[in-house]
């Protein structure tokens, strides 16, 4: 007995007098075992114990011996020369998944948590703020979907930063898109939605943060301007998807948790397969490691079915292209960006001239002119109307597939395909 800590022995004194309370009748058994922090049927245990061996049978039996359950010193030194020398900058969640997956470490979660914070590997959880209340998942997929982004040294350098774009459904956190961005912008959001409504088809609403590319804020911290669309938000239109504005980072929860766990995994998923570009990167995500993320944390939907809808017509190349309105010029031309658009005569019309016309500028970098539900004129990224470009060509090809006997002319001229060519290239 004299090995016995003094803690157990004043534990024991303590549920000693309790228990000569209680046997007093001075206090009921179930008061006796709220004092101590036991049940009631832990407290009758104890009570049968002490009337059996009196004091001596207060002592914890298990007491100088050592658990059962403990885990063998080789493997808790292994797990964490694991983290310290491989691991180290994964979350302990990643890291309890890759101890069983590629060690065959089968450890509890809460002992692997433990044994990092105590060997001082792994920072405590600070503690948590207010109290609220989670909002209810959506039960249909399509109905709500989320897009955000998070700038992040994803590829390892803590001076290159990039931004991951995510688009998640909030009725199953199933990611839609996941691609790495220089910048978040009106153009990477556009690309992203139209890959979503590609693949999966029209949804309900999508919520987003304030961003300048989502809406328009009269003045910071303020209510958003409905009439005034942004090119995000006349796309959306469009198709019939209602936007849906949060006004902190509090109401994204659910995106903000899920960009949680992608810093606390995508960084050292890349680090270990030694992927240091962005075409690599996004290569990834796309090949691997979104399915694989939505096969970990990805939830089955409340109710069966789906929200989302087929697309009737494909106009997505001019709804997500960039469209600027113009009034065309008394010589059918337009202007944008320092270059000037020659609109041709149409059959339907003798001129545009005073009309208003939109501008579409696509993403491959050609620009289409729309009069009406008219595509009146289509150009290369330099302002060369495409017809001309492919009459140019032809020429080309004509040129170059001359008789043989027509090669033998000689020429005072130099030939025309190769000045085409340069021209072109």
């Amino acid at each position: 007995m004299g090995a016995i800590p003094a803690a157990v022995v004043e534990r024991a004194m303590k549920m000693q007098e309790v228990i000569l309370r209680a046997m007093a009748k001075r206090i009921t058994w179930g008061q006796a075992a709220e004092i101590i922090g036991i049940s009631d049927r832990q407290m009758r245990r104890w009570h049968r114990r002490y009337e059996r061996f009196g004091y001596d049978g207060l002592w914890h039996r298990r007491c100088g011996r050592p658990s059962p359950r403990r885990v063998p010193l080789a493997q808790a030194e292994r797990v964490l020369a694991l983290y310290r020398e491989r691991y180290f900058d994964f979350n302990v969640r990643h890291f309890h998944e890759k101890l069983r997956e590629e060690h065959g470490i089968s450890l509890s979660y809460t002992w692997v948590k433990l044994a990092l914070q105590g060997a001082g590997l792994v920072r405590k959880n600070r503690r948590r703020g207010v109290h609220r209340r989670r909002r209810p998942r959506r039960p249909l997929p399509g109905m709500l979907l989320h897009l955000d982004g998070s700038s992040h040294p994803w590829l390892g350098n803590a001076r290159l930063r990039y931004d991951l774009l995510v688009v998640l459904d909030d009725a199953t956190g199933e990611i839609y898109y996941a691609q790495l961005v220089e910048q978040e912008s009106t153009r990477t959001v556009l690309a992203a939605l139209r890959e979503v409504v590609e693949k999966k088809g029209l949804f309900c609403a999508l919520y987003s943060d304030r961003a300048s590319h989502f809406f328009e804020t009269p003045k910071a911290g303020a209510k958003i301007d409905p009439q005034r669309l942004t090119q995000v938000g006349r796309a959306l239109h469009e198709l019939g998807i209602r936007m849906i504005p949060a006004y902190s980072p509090q109401a994204r929860g659910r995106s903000e948790r899920n960009f949680g766990t992608w810093q606390g995994r995508l960084p050292q998923e890349l680090r270990l397969r030694g992927i240091t570009t962005l075409e690599a990167a996004n290569r990834f995500l796309r090949e691997e490691y979104v399915a694989d993320f939505n096969r970990r944390f990805a939830v089955p939907a409340a109710q069966p079915g789906s929200a989302f809808l087929p697309l009737q017509r494909n106009h997505l190349e001019y709804i997500f292209a960039l469209q600027h309105e113009r009034v065309v010029n008394q010589d059918n031309t337009v202007e944008i960006a320092h270059r000037v658009l020659q609109i041709e005569k149409t059959p339907w019309r003798g001129t545009l001239a005073g009309c208003r016309v939109t501008i579409y500028e696509h993403w491959d970098g050609t620009l289409s002119v729309g009069y009406g539900p008219h595509i009146v004129g289509r150009f290369t990224a330099q302002g060369i109307p495409l017809l001309e470009v492919t009459r140019r060509r032809k020429a080309v090809e004509k040129a170059g597939a001359a008789p043989p006997w027509k090669t033998l002319r000689v020429s005072h001229f130099s030939p025309a395909p190769a000045t085409t060519t340069r021209t072109l290239s």
